[in-house]
């Protein structure tokens, strides 16, 4: 825990190891340990429109323990996974594109200052876990999460017909894929961004390996004009993805007395 607490990450930069994140102002059971594809890399100061100032994102990696080598090796591993998950994020997003008959590379330009993130979820055995979640009921914000998980499962989605939640059956040597939220305003919900959970148990630990593919901070997030018409208005108003990341990343650092910014604030009624 003292080596954990050296690479902490906190509201300056939220990389690094955390084991207190709150998911809709709820503790998770879980720690983590998040690093940026691209660094660094920038993000808006603070969710305040007015305020144009930037904070540079940075990865921490730990010093220790001391067999550097094994170390370094497994530091190179992860640095290596990120980049080709990174790869198949946009061989996805082509693929998305095409499917609303647009062109291949429609969505590209949004990634060139990505904030793209990989992130290592441990899940502890829970004493309790009908009284906890790994991580609670959520929409994932940005694009896409590619999740590899381990064979003890615990993913669940939450069925649309009658709210019950389904677990998502671990499949070996294959990827989870999650629609973000973005990927739901750009189609004008032709796509929809499925709300999720994560449920641990009181015997086995569990591992999982997301990878959050974010746009550019500058991206203005909006129902793409191809997709609109009379008949199709856009459904929601366009938001700034930085500032929309710099709000949400608030509430991962403390309870907040009211609940965090969601895409549903610029859902147009």
């Amino acid at each position: 825990m003292e080596e954990k607490r050296k690479v902490k990450r906190d509201e300056v930069n939220p990389m690094g190891y955390y084991e207190s994140e709150h998911t809709k102002n709820v503790r998770d059971w879980k720690e983590v340990f998040d690093f940026l594809i691209k660094d660094p890399t920038f993000l808006p100061a603070s969710p305040e429109l007015e305020d144009d100032e930037m904070r540079t994102l940075s990865n921490q990696w730990p010093e220790n323990p001391p067999q550097f080598s094994l170390l370094m090796f497994a530091r190179e591993v992860c640095q290596e996974y990120a980049r080709e998950v990174e790869k198949l994020g946009y061989k996805l997003l082509e693929l998305i594109a095409l499917s609303l008959g647009l062109p291949s590379n429609r969505f590209n330009g949004y990634f060139e200052d990505q904030l793209s993130r990989m992130r290592l979820n441990h899940y502890p055995p829970c004493p309790c876990p009908e009284l906890a979640l790994g991580v609670g009921r959520h929409k994932d914000a940005g694009a896409l999460t590619i999740v590899a998980q381990d064979d003890v499962g615990g993913l669940q989605v939450k069925r649309k017909s009658d709210g019950v939640w389904v677990p998502v059956k671990p499949t070996s040597n294959a990827l989870v894929i999650n629609v973000g939220d973005i990927i739901q305003v750009w189609s004008n919900e032709a796509y929809e961004s499925v709300e999720h959970r994560v449920v641990v148990n009181s015997e086995r630990e569990r591992f999982s390996i997301p990878i959050f593919f974010f746009p550019s901070h500058y991206v203005r997030v909006k129902p793409l004009e191809e997709l609109v018409n009379e008949g199709n208005p856009p459904k929601y108003k366009p938001y700034n993805f930085g500032k929309f990341n710099a709000a949400r990343n608030r509430s991962n650092f403390k309870k907040l007395k009211v609940q965090n910014i969601q895409i549903s604030d610029f859902k147009i009624i």
